[in-house]
């Protein structure tokens, strides 16, 4: 069985001008794995082995993320990111599938299923990203570096100044602000972050996936549609507070709730065991 690092990724082809690059490893019944805001497949390169164990494993650059070809023209809202991953399960007629999402690929992982009931076996839902009430908010409570950046970035011409002006450090303190401990952020995973937003027009849709802040808390609107059954994970140190994900779980039929101790928003990063535990135990 091919690690995520002995196994090459390919690009899927699925609409005029949308491609997603992805990377398939294990064998068994499909897995599809979506990554966090500002991120790209290699973010589970701990979680995806543990898991291709039991599960044919594909990992997924978002539209816009990681090598996933951009379109400047698109919205990188919600919508457009659910359509995407809704027509890359349909193009390689996936079904029976166990969808694992962290933070927007949380959100994403429940809309997703609530739009594709016959094709879902499953949904775990992770540090799921749906309680934005202004720009970047997440993010915003990781520290105060972060607030004040990411705050800065919807700022006409200022915004976009910060944005270019993104380097390795800067980008290691905001994200630093997403663990319960900043030191299990890898170096080289965050160069790899670092070198992926030199690719040309990168950070301008980074900056257009907050901009489309309003459209993640409204995708809760779908969850009472969701028929497959869900566990939601939570790492006890996540930026999501207590009442916002009891609200999530109140809208979501008999969903099931897990805590993650010493566990930040990237869970699959920081806690990549412990999560698989999680994930195939209930399995």
């Amino acid at each position: 069985m091919l690690s995520m690092t002995e196994a090459k990724p390919s690009l899927l082809k699925i609409a005029d001008k949308l491609s997603i690059r992805f990377q398939k490893t294990g064998s068994g019944p499909p897995l599809l794995l979506l990554h966090t805001i500002r991120t790209q497949l290699e973010y589970f390169r701990s979680l995806a082995p543990l898991l291709a164990r039991s599960h044919t494993v594909y990992a997924i650059d978002l539209p816009g993320h990681g090598h996933s070809p951009i379109d400047p023209n698109a919205n990188f809202d919600e919508p457009y990111f659910r359509r995407a991953v809704i027509r890359f399960i349909e193009e390689l007629d996936l079904s029976n599938v166990t969808l694992v999402g962290e933070s927007i690929g949380g959100a994403l992982a429940l809309t997703v299923a609530a739009s594709l009931p016959q094709r879902m076996k499953r949904v775990f839902a992770i540090n799921s990203y749906d309680y934005e009430t202004r720009y970047g908010d997440g993010i915003r409570r990781g520290n105060w570096f972060a607030n004040f950046i990411i705050g800065s970035l919807q700022i006409p011409v200022l915004g976009a100044i910060n944005a270019s002006l993104e380097n390795k450090i800067v980008l290691g303190k905001i994200m630093g602000g997403g663990y319960h401990d900043p030191r299990k952020l890898p170096a080289d995973l965050l160069a790899e972050f670092d070198e992926v937003a030199h690719r040309s027009g990168y950070k301008r849709v980074a900056r257009k996936v907050l901009a489309g802040w309003r459209s993640w808390s409204k995708a809760r609107d779908y969850y009472r549609q969701i028929s497959a059954p869900v566990t939601l994970i939570y790492g006890d140190s996540d930026w999501s507070r207590p009442d916002e994900r009891e609200r999530t779980r109140s809208l979501i039929p008999a969903a099931q709730m897990v805590t993650l101790k010493n566990t930040g928003h990237f869970s699959a990063v920081e806690t990549p065991s412990e999560l698989a535990r999680v994930i195939l135990a209930t399995e």
